[in-house]
């Protein structure tokens, strides 16, 4: 029985006991005292709610956002019935949105064919958010009638990864692709690194004739070549299983990771190259490969719905789809790497792909959301000591790991490995 009916069946009840009682007693005066009970009665009754005939809108200001952007949700209402004497709009905020200005909850009175629209805001972090149905409850002016009921009026939100733009970083597939771009090809032709001398050609432009080696042969004459600069197959591969990223409850290094592929995303797009992405976790989520803006939009769209997941079967890296990237491709991982990766990353490598690691730090990472303690120092150390043993061993079969402290900016680690590599330290 709802509270209405329990409401109205005391009413009911309370003015059949004294109409009983004043023809029980012969006296008027308990039938006095149901009169206005009555009039209250038939008053509630007359005007109670009726059915709810209403349009409902939600919109948001921003599909698309960055993290701690205001949003602005503005929820209309169109009232086609009766006249509402009390209504109470109630709309669902997702888990994970915080409501920064105004509120989701409010009263008011909706006439006939009236309309009633307020706004509220709200803010969050990385992530793909549904707003449902709203909730609608009608009553009268005493309470007594009430009429609830679910409107549906779904509308999305994704707040997308956050993205520093970084300095191009140097890459050496074995094989390019036919467009012109920044990477060198191994091939001569067109460029303005020197790759090589040939004999002169008809059509050689003049600026490229070799004047020293022609003159030491006077009966020939020679050119110089240049390494043709094209653009390239990268495939980014985050690394979302849950046995790899460290959680507290201040966060997850998992947040870290998708920055930087997001980066990593933006800057090889942004140097003209094909880019696919790979989210490999509770199963794969692949972008498929593509140039330019829409292609970045696509990617940060995939990053935001990136979520940490376990699989039984890909738990490790043994199930890595690599003929998702094109052969003796470029291949970038994220990864804050475990025991059994870089054995599994050094087959991967023999294939022919080249492979760049990033690694965000787990160990200094989940050091720092710690209080400091003798326990912690000497399990910190062992746990780093293992670490760099993965990445000594990834350097000798070459692969280039930049191991990120995730307090220092994701720039500045890729630039100092960048400089280690062209001193040949790596």
């Amino acid at each position: 029985m709802t509270l209405s009916s329990r409401r109205i069946l005391f009413l009911a009840l309370l003015i059949y006991g004294l109409i009983i009682g004043s023809l029980w007693t012969l006296t008027n005066g308990l039938l006095i005292l149901s009169i206005p009970l009555v009039i209250y009665l038939s008053t509630v009754v007359i005007f109670r709610p009726r059915s709810l005939d209403l349009v409902i809108l939600r919109q948001v200001s921003k599909d698309f956002v960055k993290p701690g952007t205001d949003v602005d949700v503005r929820i209309s209402i169109t009232n086609h019935g009766y006249n509402l004497d009390e209504i109470r709009i109630c709309d669902t905020v997702p888990n994970g949105i915080r409501l920064t200005k105004g509120s989701p909850v409010i009263v008011t009175t909706l006439g006939q064919n009236a309309s009633f629209t307020y706004e509220y805001t709200v803010s969050g972090d990385r992530g793909s958010y549904e707003f449902h149905d709203i909730s609608i409850q009608a009553t009268d002016h005493f309470g007594v009638f009430i009429s609830r009921q679910w409107f549906s009026a779904a509308q999305n939100l994704t707040i997308l990864p956050t993205f520093i733009r970084i300095r191009s970083v140097p890459i050496r597939p074995i094989r390019t692709r036919g467009h012109a771009g920044s990477i060198p090809s191994r091939q001569a032709g067109s460029g303005t690194a020197f790759f090589g001398v040939r004999e002169y050609q008809p059509g050689d432009p003049r600026q490229w004739l070799n004047w020293r080696l022609s003159a030491r042969n006077p009966d020939q004459l020679f050119s110089n070549e240049f390494e043709q600069e094209r653009i390239a197959d990268v495939g980014l591969i985050l690394d979302a299983r849950r046995r790899t990223n460290v959680t507290t409850e201040h966060g997850s290094i998992f947040d870290f990771s998708v920055q930087a592929s997001a980066s990593l995303a933006d800057m090889f797009l942004r140097d003209g190259n094909r880019v696919a992405l790979l989210i490999y976790g509770r199963g794969l989520e692949r972008s498929y490969p593509g140039y330019g803006k829409y292609q970045r939009e696509k990617i940060m769209r995939a990053l935001a719905y990136a979520r940490i997941g376990e699989s039984m079967v890909f738990d490790s890296f043994d199930y890595l789809p690599t003929r998702f990237f094109p052969a003796q491709s470029q291949i970038v991982i994220v990864s804050p790497l475990c025991s059994a990766d870089p054995k599994i990353l050094s087959r991967i490598k023999s294939r022919g792909y080249n492979i760049l690691v990033v690694s965000p730090d787990p160990v200094s990472y989940e050091k720092t959301m710690m209080y400091d303690s003798e326990e912690l120092e000497i399990g910190s150390r062992i746990a780093r000591a293992q670490r760099v043993l993965w990445i000594r061993y990834l350097q000798r079969v070459g692969i280039p790991v930049v191991d990120w402290q995730t307090h220092q900016p994701l720039d500045v680690a890729l630039q100092s490995t960048v400089r280690r590599l062209r001193r040949g330290y790596l």
